[in-house]
Formats: structure tokens, C-alpha cells, sequence
């Protein structure tokens, strides 16, 4: 089962919706649902929907929506160099800071950040951003973590965490500016819920940057070569910390472009996890 966040021409504001297949959402604003964040606070999450499906809720083709990010005002977070690849890239964009890189990997504690306030997070078919005062701009395909108040993992969702990496090379105290800013973070279109970290450590993680109908780069991991667990950097996070609405946590990127490569307005961004589907984004310059 799938949740997200839609519109349409017909409801111009934010629904909530549902999906049990690649065709057909349900709507479940007929069943008195107007908050996802308030839906994933529900104690039985999975029977409560099986609930809802089975209920008298309109139903959507999926090709007539548009989708809004599942967040509404939960607050982004992100965890880095969790992939050795990330290791390995970071120590390269930076002799100044590779050692830090280095030692973090293999810390106890993970590198945690924040990323974004969900109201600015940009929902699959929006446009992320690069920004204009940087000149290595890549994106860093993620699975992300979803949260409850009650810090229970309720699902996952596709991240884009957008970073200039020439600014975060420069110096780590630049990482807030390297890393958020107009457009620095999109998710969606999918919350897949009811689903173990075993299964979703089988997931391929696959992304693919087109330019003027071409391909200029593909890259694909599995989740499961994320070094830390799940209930590891759930730990973290909440330590000496309160979501009231809920977060979600980007887990760090295990693909990487070469060094030479860098964004350019126009590009498309397609990020696929099986098990969740597609995130694809347009690239401007903010």
C-alpha cells in the first residue's frame, strides 16, 4: 500500500490518496481523511487503510494527477556518508575536510543534518533547484525514512537531496548553505507503507539524468549497502529531540556522478526505488 498527497484540475488543493496497484488512487478525502500526517499518527496504520479502501472513496486514474510532496509540516532531515561511495566522494571534493569524512563513516555517531521544513520540499514533477552562486551542483538519490510523532517508522518514500558540492568542499562549515536552500530537497510521489527494513534493504535504487533527450548519466545501488540500520539512525535522530508532526530522514546516497559532472538548468532528474516508484524533477537555477 502507497500514500501521497495529490491534486487535480478539479481539486486545485492537496489531497490525500491511496493506491493498492500502478493504475487507480483512491481518494480518501470522501473518507474523512484531510491530513497525511494526521493518517500516519493512527495506532493500526495498515488495517485502518485496509479499512478505508474497502469503503465507498472515489476513485482516480493515476495519469490524471498530479502529485504534492508527502510532507505537510513535518521537518526534513538527512544523514551523510553512510555509503562508502559517499565516503569516497566526499574525501575527493575536499582535501581541506577528508579526514572528517573519514573518521564519520566508521563514528558511532552518524553525520545528521537538517534539510528542509516540509513546506518547501518539491513533489515529484516540480522543479529542484541548483543554486547560481555554485558550480558543481549534483543530486543524490535516497531513500528517506517516515516518521510518526511517536518517532514509530511508518514507511518510505524517495528523496532528492540536492547539494553543491563545490561550496560544501570549500569548507564544511558552508554544509547549511551547500545543502539547503530554494529547492534543495524533493520527495514523493509515494509513502510505501506496511513494508520491513528487510525488505526494503532488497530495494535497487536506480537514477537517470536526461539533457535534451539524452541520457548524460545513470547510476543504481541497493539499500542495502547502507551501513548503518534503520532503528541505528532512528536513535539519533530522536536522541534529545521532538517531532510533534513527524520527520522524515534521508539515509545518504550511494550514487554518485563523476567529478566533472554538474547540473544544468533544463535537465530531468528521474529517481526510481522499486517498491516505491519514480520521483522525477526538472532542474532550474535558483
Amino acid at each position: 500500500m502507497k500514500l501521497c498527497r495529490f491534486y487535480s484540475s478539479a481539486h486545485p488543493f492537496p489531497r490525500v490518496g491511496l493506491t493498492l496497484d500502478e493504475v487507480t488512487l483512491l481518494d480518501l478525502s470522501g473518507a474523512g481523511v484531510s491530513s497525511l500526517t494526521e493518517l500516519l499518527e493512527v495506532p493500526n496504520l495498515s488495517e485502518t487503510l485496509r479499512r478505508l479502501a474497502a469503503g465507498a472513496v472515489r476513485r482516480v486514474a493515476l495519469s490524471e494527477v498530479c502529485f504534492a510532496s508527502p510532507t505537510e509540516a513535518q521537518e526534513v532531515w538527512a544523514a551523510g556518508v553512510t555509503y562508502l561511495r559517499s565516503k569516497t566522494a566526499r574525501m575527493e571534493e575536499s582535501d581541506f575536510s577528508a579526514t572528517a569524512y573519514d573518521r564519520v563513516y566508521d563514528a558511532p555517531r552518524p553525520e545528521l543534518f537538517f534539510k528542509s521544513q516540509g513546506s518547501k520540499v518539491i513533489g515529484s514533477g516540480g522543479a529542484v533547484g541548483i543554486r547560481s552562486d555554485a558550480k558543481w551542483n549534483v543530486p543524490e538519490p535516497e531513500l528517506a525514512l517516515v516518521f510518526n510523532s511517536r518517532a514509530n517508522l511508518v514507511g518510505y518514500t524517495i528523496g532528492n537531496d540536492m547539494s553543491s558540492r563545490d561550496i560544501e568542499g570549500e569548507n564544511l562549515l558552508y554544509l547549511p548553505q551547500a545543502k539547503t536552500y530554494r529547492g534543495s530537497c524533493a520527495l514523493g510521489p509515494f509513502i510505501r507503507v506496511a513494508t520491513s527494513e528487510e525488505e526494503a534493504r532488497n530495494w535497487s535504487i536506480r537514477i537517470t539524468i536526461h539533457r535534451a533527450d539524452t541520457t548524460i548519466f545513470s547510476g543504481e545501488t541497493k539499500v542495502g549497502n547502507i551501513k548503518r540500520t534503520f532503528d541505528d539512525l532512528a536513535s539519533w535522530l530522536h536522541r534529545c529531540q521532538e517531532f510533534k508532526q513527524g520527520v522524515v530522514l534521508l539515509t545518504g546516497t550511494g550514487v554518485v556522478p563523476p567529478n566533472e559532472f554538474t547540473l544544468a538548468s533544463g535537465d530531468i532528474v528521474r529517481i526510481e526505488i522499486e517498491g516505491i516508484g519514480v520521483l522525477e524533477n526538472a532542474v532550474e537555477v535558483v
